[in-house]
């Protein structure tokens, strides 16, 4: 993949993720992270995998991050993107599972 595109999802990343990786980190350790999004095999939700993915990337230097964690930034990315035109009345309630799920995926929505 061209630097260039790197660049971009670097870009794209770091404006989707912005939850701190201590404030991602605490939220994926309650319940409330644990109890929402769609399960795969086992009883972790796709968006709670992804949490940890993200701290994962985070904890890179970003000269060791390999194509695949760039396919994971723009996952999240996507993510993101379609999740924030989605809520409806949900937006309003902060333990809103819309709210709970955007945040496994390193956004607050509520973040100022």
């Amino acid at each position: 993949m061209a630097d260039d595109d790197h660049a971009k999802t670097w870009s794209e990343f770091s404006e989707a993720v912005n939850m701190t990786p201590a404030a991602l980190r605490k939220h994926l350790d309650g319940a409330a992270s644990q109890a929402v999004g769609q399960k795969k095999d086992g009883d972790e939700s796709t968006g709670h995998e992804m949490g940890r993915r993200i701290l994962a990337i985070k904890d890179k230097k970003k000269a060791d991050l390999t194509d695949n964690d760039y396919a994971a930034m723009r996952k999240v990315v996507g993510y993101v993107h379609r999740h924030l035109k989605q809520g409806g009345e949900a937006r309003k309630d902060p333990d809103s599972p819309w709210r709970m799920s955007l945040m496994n995926w390193g956004h607050d929505p509520h973040k100022d």
